[in-house]
């Protein structure tokens, strides 16, 4: 049998075809665009993302036996709000996930309802990027669209709902909404009342490898594949790159590094540290897991590359970089405000440290560290909870780079994994698909079975103390320049 995994990105959709083995057949990825009105602000149209699911399935499903497929499922990215009216029509663009509009609204949240009521409610405070608080700014600033809301619903569940004509989201993607009961993985009534939403506006919730429903008959028709394909809830893009990178179990540990980067921790029980300093969220394995997320992490190496440098040639200015440790330029990677640790819209992308000889793979070099130490900032939180991780998996775009993942090595001083498929989110869609139909027992034997490890990059002493050192000197920049990003936003 065939599975299909439909990773809902924010540059693009990635699709990928796997038998019942877990050996990828073929993978097929469309871009769409995203639109800044104003600095700070992420928007893109749902349509955009049907028409190119749709484009791309047909494109994928080329020269295979349409008649194997037997599931699709989904990672996609998180918190973005969709809004639908009464005819299940969008009412406005959706607002991403790195959309940094919500700063006075998440300033009520947190500290008008309060941070203890809110991590009470959802185990977690109020994130710029999170929904709840979107929300609240659409019913401040677009009142007319706010009554117009029928159902509220994620980025990849718009596509679920487009496929199958079910209103659903899961547990893992509903976790990061502010709307959800993690715990309990159930909504929260407390913060429906305060959002001022029914309950009823919101989907039917499902675990990430529970079936929601059969691919519609004009779509299948449409497609070429049975009326009996099933559709399995899916989950956010980074449990679905934990499932595709067999970060399940207790303990286990993937970093994720696409347009935002993230540290991810799988836990068999509901844990919450007293700061909500790492997100506290439901897993699509069916426990929970522990997650630092920045908003900008390869996103900020493309940016460097293709909109400053002017260049695709990615490896080829890697290939310019020969001293580790050792660059006198610092780069902070806040290119769109930052989540993990410090919870600051306002806080921006900045180079520290240039001198006249400075060259450009300085520069480039800085990028890449730069994110690097971004990451080890969630694992320090990590520590002080007493989560000691020694190795990590890595996926999403920039683990494809053998130097990025050398400096991460040794920046954070652990051991990296690197899995046959770094293909993440699309390959854990695929692996909920085959659990849903019955292919494999759970998630974990799916993931036990199917992610192989191939590769492992070791941290190197001596490198690995010369990072420590420029990590601490990294740590120190950020506070000394908050106030001043507060001033120039």
């Amino acid at each position: 049998m065939l599975y299909i995994g439909i990773d809902l990105g924010t540059s693009a959709v990635k699709l990928l075809l796997m038998d019942e083995g877990g050996r990828i057949l073929n993978i097929v990825s469309k871009e769409y665009p995203i639109y800044f009105p104003q600095p700070g602000w992420s928007q893109q149209e749902p349509e955009d993302w049907y028409r190119q699911t749709i484009e791309g399935l047909k494109e994928l499903l080329i020269g295979f036996d349409k008649n194997s497929v037997a599931g699709i499922s989904f990672g996609g990215q998180m918190h973005g709000l969709v809004i639908l009216d009464e005819n299940d029509r969008v009412i406005r663009p959706a607002i991403l996930w790195n959309d940094g509009r919500t700063y006075k609204e998440c300033e009520f949240l947190n500290n008008v309802i309060g941070r203890e009521k809110l991590s009470e409610y959802t185990a977690n405070i109020a994130f710029t990027g999170f929904t709840a608080p979107k929300l609240l700014w659409i019913r401040e600033n677009e009142p007319e669209n706010f009554a117009r809301i029928s159902k509220i619903m994620l980025p990849k569940d718009y596509i679920a709902y487009r496929l199958t004509g079910v209103h659903c989201t899961d547990v893992s993607d509903a976790s990061g909404m502010l709307l959800f009961d993690v715990k309990n993985r159930r909504w929260s009534k407390e913060m429906c009342e305060i959002c001022g939403i029914d309950e009823s506006l919101l989907a039917k919730v499902y675990e990430s490898y529970e079936t929601v429903g059969c691919v519609l008959p004009d779509i299948a028709k449409a497609l070429g594949i049975p009326e009996t394909v099933k559709v399995a809830a899916g989950a956010g893009d980074n449990a679905a790159a934990a499932v595709g990178t067999g970060t399940v179990g207790d303990g286990m540990c993937n970093i994720s590094l696409g347009t935002s980067g993230t540290v991810f921790i799988s836990s068999d029980k509901f844990s919450v540290d007293k700061f909500n300093a790492l997100h506290s969220f439901a897993h699509a394995d069916g426990h929970y897991h522990l997650m630092g997320c920045m908003l900008s992490a390869a996103s900020c190496n493309k940016w460097w590359m293709d909109d400053i440098i002017g260049t695709n040639d990615y490896s080829g200015q890697q290939s310019e970089i020969k001293n580790l440790g050792r660059n006198h330029v610092f780069f902070l990677p806040y290119l769109m405000g930052e989540r993990s640790p410090h919870n600051n819209p306002n806080a921006r992308g900045t180079f520290m440290g240039m001198t006249m000889d400075t060259t450009r793979a300085d520069m480039t070099q800085a990028v890449l560290e730069g994110v690097a130490f971004a990451l080890r900032d969630s694992f320090e939180v990590a520590k002080e909870l007493g989560i000691n991780i020694e190795r990590t998996k890595i996926c999403g775009g920039g683990a494809k780079s053998p130097l990025w993942k050398k400096i991460i090595a040794n920046a954070l001083n652990i051991k990296v994994d690197v899995i046959e498929s770094e293909e993440g989110p699309a390959m854990g869609g695929a692996m909920l698909a085959a659990v849903a139909c019955g292919e494999y027992g759970d998630v974990k034997e799916a993931a036990d079975r199917i992610v192989k490890v191939t590769d492992t990059v070791e941290p190197d002493a001596e490198l690995a103390d010369r990072y420590e050192e420029r990590y601490m000197q990294f740590k120190e920049i950020y506070p000394a320049c908050r106030e001043l990003f507060d001033k120039i936003v």
